[in-house]
């Protein structure tokens, strides 16, 4: 039998709580740490990162779905 894992907490961005898989949420590093965004906040935060020049942040398809416990 296969389990699956999915981690919640708050997005650094808007600080609504959210769930994602750990090994795919796109993030932005704070004072060396990895701190979660969810989907809402990188769809607002690209216009002004390519607008800035930057690149897009990438979402991976299942960046916001749960994974098998096998992939921790």
């Amino acid at each position: 039998m296969t389990g699956y894992v999915f981690a919640t907490s708050d997005c650094y961005g808007c600080k609504n709580l959210f769930s994602y898989n750990p090994n795919l949420v796109p993030s932005v590093r704070v004072n060396g740490v990895r701190e979660p965004i969810c989907a809402n906040c990188v769809e607002r935060a690209n216009p002004e990162r390519i607008k800035n020049g930057l690149e897009p942040i990438s979402v991976m398809p299942e960046a916001y779905e749960p994974c098998a416990e096998s992939e921790l």
